[in-house]
């Protein structure tokens, strides 16, 4: 199921004996561009405490109900890792915070997630996605902080970043919203991190290999758009591009 960042900022978060606070950004990697944890606004509970909540421990999203459900103890994350969402995620908290929970390091491995292109919920084969020697450097960063990033195309601005969509499957961000409306009003649209050519932390600005009028052409989308495989097929079409869906039936 395909979500949107914004939409999914503010669910509860309901461990197996309550409720823990509620997601309020989320940090993702620039290789991938995949989800590694939800920050967890635990105000009503521990007095405000930020906490992260790895997508290893979330087993089920109910958009109805606005609600995600987390496998994990209120103890367990009161005890978890304490962490300052105000500076960046090293990889040493992230060794101390995946041997307090038991998960294995993601960036041991060919995938997005270690061993595999999925998450793994099977223990026991956590193990294969132990290996360092394959391991990659990522940065992480806040949907919070990447929110308003300037698009460029290869013939000026276009717009800025507005949301993201995410995969809530692999927990990879499918798209970026895009709106437009500093160029020609009212429209969004929606562009592949595929499609990236640079990214500058410092200018706060995505380059894209596209035109403006080709990004301008493109489907537009709305926030009551229906994200369905035909839709994603048109909008790949558009930007002759082969879907997602193509790669991913071939690492399975």
């Amino acid at each position: 199921m395909l979500l949107k960042a914004k939409e999914l900022k503010g669910f509860s978060l309901k461990s197996i004996d309550g409720d823990i606070g509620s997601a309020s950004e989320f940090f993702f990697d620039d290789q991938y561009w995949t989800i590694r944890y939800l920050v967890a606004n635990t105000a009503s509970w521990l007095s405000g405490k930020k906490v992260l909540i790895s997508p290893y421990s979330v087993t089920g999203v109910n958009k109805d109900y606005q609600e995600l459900a987390v496998e994990l103890t209120k103890k367990q994350v009161e005890n978890s890792p304490s962490i300052d969402t105000d500076k960046p995620v090293s990889r040493q908290y992230e060794g101390v915070y995946n041997g307090y929970y038991g998960y294995p390091n993601y960036w041991g491995g060919l995938y997005a997630w270690g061993g595999h292109p999925y998450i793994e919920r099977d223990r026991a084969n956590w193990r294969l996605s132990a290996s360092e020697e394959m391991g990659w450097d990522r940065h992480l960063r806040s949907s919070n902080e990447v929110t308003g990033y300037h698009l460029s195309a290869r013939d000026g601005e276009i717009g800025h970043v507005d949301d993201f969509i995410i995969d809530d499957e692999t927990w990879t961000i499918r798209y970026l919203v895009v709106a437009t409306k500093n160029w020609w009003p009212g429209k969004k649209v929606l562009i592949s991190p595929k499609w990236i050519e640079n990214l500058s932390w410092d200018a706060r600005e995505v380059a894209i290999g596209l035109s403006r009028e080709t990004i301008k052409a493109a489907p537009e989308y709305t926030d009551e758009s229906l994200l369905t495989r035909d839709y994603e097929t048109g909008l790949y079409g558009h930007y002759n591009r082969e879907g997602y869906w193509v790669d991913e039936l071939t690492a399975v």
